[in-house]
């Protein structure tokens, strides 16, 4: 892909610091696009984290970091009236990349004698974070004038939308929420210029895939059925969220677009 983007673009990454969320950062960096990047990650994760931030940096793209709650109002306020000072008069968001992976893998009915399980506020905790905070944000950023007339927003789900796997029951009403959610905002987003589409990976992984239970064997799986012959990796969906970000992809709107190298449609 040789395009480069506007200078002037922004991409809004909610959940940057690993897998789909950096490997995105990583392909948009290399195309010129700017970085505002919300992540959530403990003091002593960032001697790791810090040296991919600065390999965006050294793009020569403008980048912000910001290591907050994205999902507390303070937070988000936070977020944008830095990335609103920053990009200036004639700054705007060209991507909202919702990569959120918060969510509670308890499973709904007890699995041993410790009993735990799924509780209402697991619920309602896990479908705002993987799902419905994606409107809060796009009313924000919408409200402050800050998306380019041209924008995209962009939610990842998963085969767990339909699959019921081992303890991803909050997470996977949380992924139909969001599929929900993300149809309505390209009807309602739409007359404003701005597209909204779901991106489907197949398994890939990442450390979030990694705490789901039976990890290992959905890996394995996976593996065996693809007709390529490997996992997807983020590089693959990256690539095609960059696609989606491009002027060519101006037509996609309200789709939810798989990206598993044939994974699904294998059986």
């Amino acid at each position: 892909m040789s395009c480069r983007f506007d200078d002037r673009h922004w991409a809004l990454i909610l959940g940057g610091s690993s897998g789909f969320g950096l490997a995105t950062a990583a392909k948009l960096a290399r195309h010129g696009m700017n970085l505002a990047i919300v992540h959530r990650d403990r003091k002593g994760a960032m001697p790791e984290i810090e040296p991919r931030f600065a390999e965006l940096r050294a793009t020569g793209a403008r980048v912000l970091t910001f290591n907050l709650d994205a999902l507390s109002t303070e937070g988000r306020k936070q977020t944008l009236d830095v990335l609103a000072a920053e990009a200036g008069r004639d700054g705007r968001v060209r991507l909202l990349l919702h990569s959120i992976a918060y969510g509670n893998l308890k499973p709904l009915l007890p699995a041993d004698e410790a009993g735990v399980v799924l509780e209402d506020e697991d619920f309602a905790r896990t479908v705002y974070s993987m799902g419905t905070s994606l409107v809060t944000w796009v009313q924000d950023v919408f409200g402050r004038r800050l998306f380019a007339s041209d924008a995209r927003v962009i939610g990842l789900t998963s085969e767990g939308n339909q699959v019921a796997w081992p303890g991803y029951a909050a997470v996977s009403a949380a992924k139909c929420a969001l599929e929900s959610v993300a149809r309505a905002l390209a009807v309602e987003l739409g007359p404003f210029g701005v597209r909204c589409n779901i991106v489907q990976p197949g398994v890939t992984d990442t450390p979030a895939l990694r705490l789901i239970p039976g990890s290992e064997r959905m890996k394995a799986a996976a593996l065996a059925k693809n007709p390529l012959g490997r996992l997807t990796t983020p590089a693959d969906v990256a690539d095609v969220i960059c696609l989606l970000s491009t002027d060519e992809a101006r037509w996609v709107n309200g789709a939810l677009i798989r990206v598993d190298g044939g994974e699904r449609v294998a059986g």
